[in-house]
């Protein structure tokens, strides 16, 4: 968890400090939630619990790629009430207005995550377990994602609305799983919904 923090913290301080941060951003996600996958297929495990609360920054557009669409970096931290599978990630996002800049706008990302659950969970088949580590095993299959990877894709679609230049807020989808790419074999995936309140300097 110290690694986890040391992370998240370096990874605000690179974009905050620089001139090109524009906004930060809380909210508040449910955790591992399986209607979004049961909808759309991308295989949320549903097994882990409580509540994700999530900080980040975006830089302003990144006005020298428009070959790339002029994207958002950002950098963000998710950290789980209950002791679950945390991560932190990076990316871009590409914020596209509905008409004017006050109003609605909608927001596709696609970042890196680092998470701080399970990789491969230990095999309940092992010689020799006890009783007790036997059943912690079997609980654990039960109770936390095995994602198959530490470095995880991290694509999110979001819905904002800008009540001025100030304040905005947002309901998101983020999404965490390997996708086969960046590793093989078991790839249990995360799904958070919630929402986020945005301030921009």
């Amino acid at each position: 968890m110290r690694k986890f923090l040391l992370a998240a913290g370096a990874a605000f301080v690179a974009l905050s400090g620089s001139a090109s941060a524009q906004e930060v951003f809380v909210g508040v996600f449910g955790h591992d939630v399986t209607f979004i996958g049961s909808a759309l297929g991308v295989g949320a495990a549903g097994k882990e619990d409580g509540v994700d609360i999530m900080v980040g920054v975006r830089s302003d557009r990144w006005e020298r790629a428009p070959w790339l669409g002029k994207p958002k970096f950002y950098a963000q931290a998710s950290a789980n009430t209950s002791g679950d599978t945390s991560f932190v990630s990076g990316g871009l996002v590409w914020p596209i207005d509905f008409g004017d800049e006050d109003g609605f706008y909608f927001q596709p990302g696609l970042g890196l995550a680092y998470q701080d659950g399970y990789s491969k969970l230990p095999s309940f088949r092992e010689p020799n377990l006890t009783p007790q580590e036997l059943q912690r095993r079997i609980d654990l299959r039960e109770e936390r994602i095995e994602f198959g990877s530490k470095i995880l894709f991290q694509p999110e679609l979001t819905l904002g609305y800008r009540f001025n230049e100030k304040i905005a807020a947002e309901l998101s989808w983020v999404h965490l799983s390997h996708g086969q790419i960046l590793a093989s074999g078991k790839n249990e995936g995360l799904d958070d919904v919630g929402v986020r309140l945005v301030y921009s300097f």
